[in-house]
């Protein structure tokens, strides 16, 4: 197997920026709720989600650096508690990192001490000796030196997924090194500087080259991005900048959800840290929408009967036998072949809570060691080609953990929002919570068919 240090640097966002999209903005209806209302977690259901949050912190502990806290971007899964050889640590693995070592403490999971003491390692390192630019950080650098990997951007997306990890830490522990460290590092982050003259976020910079020409003008995981940039109290947008990315309408088999032509990971990451719960502002209630979303994906997997069925489906970003891969739908995406990514269903668990934790139980019940390991599930597989994959990758880890957890308690959710800021942001876009309403006839929409 090739060593992944000598890879080219590929992310989710430079597979899927060759992709055309529609730009059709609409409103949305709040029609589907809390997915988890009248719903219980069984004993049997508690005991996977356990199992699966305990062994993904693991991963964030052992591939984590104790002399700088960052976190490899991925590891194999077949270890037995020594740090995996490659050197690539991924600030956005480090982010997810970070808020697993909150839901480690509460669960107990790691002695309290031991987690405090990272935590702080993490963020004096990220304040005091980690390279930056106008506060954005490189998404991809050596884990005890800080150095950037040839090739590798200044990320707007996964600087802001690691922010996420740190404010979620300001807000959980009661120390004021760690809230004065963390908050420093928001400050200091020139939000405009990243709009290069343009009403919209680029996705990053590189020294030898300036700007990234690929833009977050659709709806994806980019509201993380806005709302942390509106929220800022030093280097602010203006609120009126949430509504300068466009909200394509997909449809599909009579659901209709806002989406671009992305996997399904783009429902999941704002949500993993922001509350969107029963509020909806201009356009959509974006709980809601992901919910369709996932269900709609689920049914897309199906229309697949060679391949999937209830006890095996859910397809995004990963690994493949072929390498690093952008695949899902719908719309389709990608050269699918059957392989099932864990972290799909595993990042929709408050969405659709009953079907995920279903297909998530049967596929570690049916294929065990194949494809759970130390720390969980391997980042994908494919039973029929007999192809296991042999990595985690951090942020489908990090994903995977800090929803179950959201399912199980809300917890993540309910210490995040805590920083005002971020509070703040929420409602300066006009994220309120309200009543339902209907979606105004004519709305713009794209349809997708089903097969």
């Amino acid at each position: 197997m090739q060593d992944f240090d000598t890879l080219p640097l590929v992310n989710r966002r430079s597979v899927l920026k060759a992709i055309t999209l529609g730009a059709g903005c609409a409103l949305l209806p709040t029609s589907l709720g809390f997915a988890t209302e009248g719903w219980t977690l069984s004993k049997e259901d508690e005991a996977f989600l356990d199992d699966l949050e305990r062994q993904g912190c693991l991963f964030f502990w052992e591939q984590g650096s104790p002399n700088t806290g960052q976190i490899l971007d991925r590891a194999r899964n077949d270890l037995t508690g020594a740090r995996d050889p490659r050197r690539m640590a991924s600030i956005a693995s480090t982010g997810f990192g970070l808020t697993a070592l909150c839901i480690a403490d509460r669960r107990g999971y790691l002695p309290h001490d031991q987690v405090v003491e990272r935590v702080k390692t993490a963020l004096h390192w990220h304040l005091n000796s980690m390279p930056e630019v106008h506060g954005f950080f490189y998404h991809f650098t050596d884990i005890e030196t800080g150095v950037r990997y040839s090739g590798s951007e200044l990320s707007s997306i996964d600087t802001t997924i690691l922010v996420c990890g740190m404010l979620t830490a300001k807000a959980y522990f009661d120390d004021a090194r760690i809230r004065s460290m963390a908050q420093q590092i928001y400050e200091r982050i020139d939000w405009p500087w990243l709009l290069n003259g343009g009403t919209t976020f680029s996705m990053g910079w590189q020294p030898e080259s300036g700007f990234l020409s690929a833009r977050w003008e659709h709806y994806c995981e980019l509201m993380m991005i806005y709302l942390l940039a509106i929220g800022s109290p030093t280097y602010p947008v203006a609120p009126s900048y949430w509504a300068n990315f466009t909200r394509p309408v997909v449809h599909f088999n009579g659901h209709r959800f806002i989406s671009g032509n992305d996997p399904l990971f783009t429902h999941q990451y704002s949500q993993a840290w922001f509350d969107f719960r029963n509020r909806r502002d201009a356009y959509a209630d974006y709980f809601a929408n992901s919910v369709a979303a996932t269900r709609a994906h689920k049914e897309f997997c199906l229309s697949y009967p060679k391949w999937y069925n209830e006890s095996y489906w859910g397809i995004s970003s990963s690994d493949s036998e072929n390498g690093y891969t952008a695949w899902g739908g719908p719309p389709r995406q990608g050269d699918l072949d059957g392989t099932v990514v864990p972290c799909a269903a595993a990042g929709s668990l408050p969405f659709l809570p009953a079907d995920c934790l279903a297909v998530l139980r049967a596929m570690r019940a049916r294929w065990g060691e194949r494809a759970w390991g130390r720390y969980g599930f391997v980042d994908a597989f494919h039973p029929a080609a007999n192809w296991y994959d042999q990595d985690v990758i951090g942020i489908d880890q990090g994903i995977s953990l800090l929803m179950a957890e959201n399912l199980r308690t809300g917890m993540v959710w309910d210490i995040f929002m805590k920083n005002e800021e971020c509070a703040r942001a929420m409602n300066l876009v006009g994220l309120k919570k309200q009543a339902p309403s209907a979606m105004p006839a004519g709305s713009e929409s794209r349809s997708v068919e089903s097969r």
